[in-house]
């Protein structure tokens, strides 16, 4: 009908999503785009430092108990994602696990996988939860220096912290989009998936977005 948009049904959406997924098509697309967006604005497309951290979420009823778990600290019943962003924000990987577990062990494996990854990848940024051995696993096993950058006991209020803001900013990004306030997925392969999605479509607006004229 005229005035009306032409919506496909539900569940043929979501089986082109899963199909994409399931053959890591998602992740393939978004990398692609991040290795653009760095080059159009005259950058190395490989990163070669990074920001770390965490955001807990909470999870809607379909979220089974063995990918839940309660994160103390903030009070939430949900998940956890976990991800490195490059200095432009970009993300570099993400993984999904229940809130419970703890911001050092899930580092581990991450920057494990994307320094394989990122080889030019030699400084990462992170907060304080991060310190402790794990700063001394990165540089013996990945040949990666974990700085860890603290709050002063003095400051008051909110205060914007070296390079961590470039991650804050990312995790305001995905606030944005509706099906990230909340972890809607039933399985964590396609929460991380829509992580991707979501700053896929990010940076599709920014590479279509005109470049200023030189004249």
């Amino acid at each position: 009908m005229a005035g009306h948009a032409c919506r496909l049904p539900t569940d043929r959406v979501y089986a082109f999503f899963r199909r994409w997924r399931n053959h890591d098509l998602v992740r393939e697309f978004h990398d692609r785009l991040r290795r653009l967006v760095p080059e159009r604005a005259g950058r190395d497309s490989e990163p070669g430092a990074g920001v770390i951290d965490s955001q807990s979420v909470k999870a809607d009823a379909v979220v089974g108990s063995d990918s839940r778990g309660f994160d103390g600290g903030k009070l939430i019943n949900g998940r956890k994602r976990h991800v490195v962003v490059d200095t432009l924000g970009l993300l570099l990987a993400v993984m999904v696990t229940a809130a419970d577990v703890g911001d050092r062990a899930a580092a581990q494996v991450l920057l494990t996988q994307v320094t394989a990854a990122h080889h030019l990848l030699a400084l990462v940024w992170a907060d304080g939860g991060y310190t402790g051995s794990l700063v001394e696993y990165c540089l013996a096993a990945l040949a990666l220096v974990l700085a860890i950058v603290k709050r002063s006991d003095d400051m008051r209020g909110f205060v914007v912290l070296p390079k961590r803001w470039i991650v804050e900013r990312f995790f305001a990004h995905l606030m944005r989009s509706r099906r990230l306030v909340r972890d809607f997925e039933r399985s964590i392969a396609s929460a991380e998936a829509m992580v991707y999605w979501s700053m896929t479509m990010l940076m599709t607006r920014r590479v279509a977005r005109p470049r200023p004229s030189r004249a």
